[in-house]
């Protein structure tokens, strides 16, 4: 079988297809043909040399497929079972996969392989920051950065749904058009408006309950400069840069401003909260309450043109490879 290996860290060439082994499953493990997996902004810090990690490794941590074989132990799952996972490294970019059968999720019908996979990481990501972190009441007022993106167009579906009032910030009118789409209630142009004064006009003045903010360094200090006094800043991502170190003393001067820095490996550790939440996820997508969108799909061996893609700001949705 064919898996994509970062050879080493850097840029997009060191990711290279190899041929190895066909895997068999330990006890407790799962094997699962790969029908699709997911591209995320956590793929290209671990190529990159953001996250160290130890080489070579096998990119990707996301993706559906339908089991082919169960090791010892493993009662759960059966072979020929339609499932999903995410944060699971070195699981993603290949055409087979083992698996601890406590991390695969079962796909509900009406939820198709390429849906799964493009769901998995950034919809848990939208539940979490949504629902437990900053658990979001209707009359509330959001600002969600890049919110045509994977997560963002997510967001603003789960924060709409909910009756909060969403401000999104996009690029392009088409972006904005999406983002509206999904439940954006306005949006902000980043490149030609100021971001803090228009958030400030939309609101009188007040700001926002909270900033979910996937980008960092370019837009972390106008979100702090929007929030209401005792708002949250939700810093969830650094797609622009890491955020530079904070006196936590502007917290104060702003307003005893909240400031968290959650990752979905914290609230999906526990293999209960795991399928609660993805549970929940997929059955929205089942129910047609929750709308995924694939704005690109790419063969296995095009891995780092999604990645240079996806690192361009350009692309929309959720991207997934094909293997």
């Amino acid at each position: 079988m064919r898996a994509m290996v970062v050879t080493e860290q850097g840029g997009p060439e060191v990711l290279q297809v190899q041929e190895r082994e066909t895997p068999e499953p330990g006890d407790g493990q799962v094997r699962v043909d790969v029908a699709a997996a997911g591209v995320n902004f956590v793929d290209i810090y671990q190529r990159s040399g953001t996250y160290p990690m130890d080489t070579p490794f096998v990119a990707g941590s996301e993706g559906a497929g339908t089991v082919s074989a169960v090791g010892p132990g493993v009662t759960d799952v059966a072979v020929g079972d339609l499932v999903a996972w995410a944060m699971v490294p070195g699981t993603g970019y290949m055409e087979q996969a083992v698996l601890a059968a406590d991390r695969v999720i079962p796909v509900p019908d009406g939820v198709g392989a390429e849906q799964a996979a493009a769901v998995m990481l950034q919809g848990m990501t939208a539940h979490y920051l949504v629902e437990s972190t900053f658990p979001a009441q209707e009359g509330q007022t959001a600002l969600v950065h890049a919110a045509a993106g994977g997560v963002g167009l997510l967001l603003c579906q789960m924060l709409s749904a909910k009756g909060v009032r969403v401000i999104g910030t996009t690029s392009t009118p088409e972006k904005a058009e999406l983002a509206r789409g999904a439940g954006a209630d306005e949006i902000i142009f980043y490149r030609e408006q100021d971001v803090v004064t228009e958030v400030r006009r939309l609101t009188d003045g007040a700001g926002v309950d909270v900033v979910y903010d996937g980008v960092g360094k370019s837009t972390f200090d106008a979100g702090l400069d929007v929030l209401k006094p005792r708002g949250m800043m939700v810093l969830f991502g650094g797609s622009s840069g890491p955020v530079p170190p904070l006196d936590p003393q502007v917290l104060n001067a702003k307003g005893s401003l909240f400031l968290t820095r959650p990752s979905l490996a914290h609230y999906v550790a526990d293999p209960a909260e795991l399928r609660e939440r993805a549970g929940a996820v997929l059955g929205q997508v089942a129910a047609g309450t929750l709308d995924v969108r694939i704005g690109g799909r790419y063969p296995l061996e095009d891995a780092a043109a999604a990645q240079t893609d996806l690192e361009s700001g350009t692309t929309t949705g959720k991207l997934v490879l094909l293997p």
